[in-house]
């Protein structure tokens, strides 16, 4: 069989770009893509140094966001050769009550996540369920496509289907140099929210003005949380965009306004935050954990773009073989916005 080229994690931190078998013809459903592009995560990270949520076997082919062309579709397929698509990563069943529903990332039947559970997406083919892929239209290049599918997928489902951010009120989004935190600034503003961004050094804190924030706080030298209540006339914000964990938690609540709303997707920082009870409950404030989105959320997120209403925040874009120099970056927190991988 043809061979093709495949990025594949061997062990903890050990990477290696191989030749594999290219993939059979695609099954009736399925379509087979040219991959493109791939947008680099945090959960790509995770994976690399081996916190996977669940047991995996390796070696695996790495990738979980990215976008391709369809070359090849199955006669039950409704995506023709020809066709741009974003690629869902969850290996969800399709079948299952949340699925029919258009919950996908409710799925009871979940098989894992592309990329950090089985195969993902950093090869040059790649067979999916045409049910899995969202048409690109045609205003949206590769690379700014190519965060749509995790990235600012996630975010929309965050902040409009959980934290139901509206025109008018409030945000505090921390970690404005990440991807989906500079993805949480250009949403909310195109939402008409006020946006209060945090970050670790001046020059991110410039870049979010650059992006369209509000007011900006470097959580190093100040109390965010003080810096928020102050700016809101001591009310406090509608909303957190909270990913970071327990170096922020704290804070995080207490910048909430009454019946204030905070969302978490995510916690960098570590996994365990007391929380003070009696302010949730005094203060009526609400909590929604929040895991990745549905295909709705693709879907609607490229709309956007396709509109001109958001672009992606892109840091740096580079080939294949230096995927490990973007992980490094991403690890020590030397990034603004996202890094994405051409593919060969």
């Amino acid at each position: 069989m043809a061979k093709m080229q495949a990025l594949r994690l061997l062990a903890e931190r050990e990477l290696a770009l191989v030749e594999v078998e290219e993939p059979p013809p695609p099954g009736p459903d399925e379509v087979q893509v040219r991959v493109r592009a791939i947008a680099l995560n945090h959960i790509d990270l995770w994976g690399f140094r081996g916190m996977a949520f669940a047991k995996r076997t390796l070696p695996i082919t790495v990738g979980v966001e990215a976008v391709g062309e369809v070359v090849a579709a199955g006669a039950e397929a409704r995506l023709p050769p020809g066709t741009r698509v974003a690629l869902y990563g969850g290996r969800t069943c399709g079948v299952c009550l949340a699925c029919r529903q258009g919950r996908d990332n409710h799925c009871a039947e979940v098989a894992g996540i592309a990329g950090f559970h089985v195969d993902g997406f950093a090869q040059t083919l790649v067979n999916q369920p045409a049910r899995l892929c969202v048409a690109i239209p045609d205003a949206i290049g590769w690379t700014e496509a190519a965060c749509a599918p995790l990235t600012f997928a996630t975010v929309e489902h965050m902040l409009f289907d959980n934290a139901r951010l509206m025109g008018g009120e409030w945000v505090l989004v921390h970690a404005a140099g990440s991807g989906i935190g500079s993805a949480a600034i250009r949403l909310a503003k195109d939402q008409g929210a006020t946006v209060i961004a945090t970050a670790g050094d001046d020059a991110k804190l410039e870049k979010a003005r650059a992006i369209g924030a509000d007011h900006v706080v470097n959580y190093r030298t100040q109390r965010f949380e003080s810096v928020a209540r102050r700016l809101t006339g001591k009310r406090g914000v509608d909303v957190v965009f909270e990913h970071v964990g327990p170096d922020t938690w704290g804070g995080s609540l207490l910048a909430l306004a009454r019946g204030g709303r905070l969302v978490t997707c995510g916690s960098t920082s570590g996994i365990q935050a007391e929380t003070n009870l009696f302010l949730v409950f005094q203060q009526q404030l609400r909590i929604f954990g929040s895991f990745g989105a549905t295909r709705r959320n693709v879907r609607d997120v490229l709309a956007r773009m396709a509109a001109g209403r958001v672009a992606a925040v892109i840091d740096s874009q580079l080939p294949l073989d230096r995927w490990s120099e973007g992980l490094a970056r991403i690890e020590a927190r030397q990034v603004f916005g996202k890094i994405v991988v051409t593919m060969p």
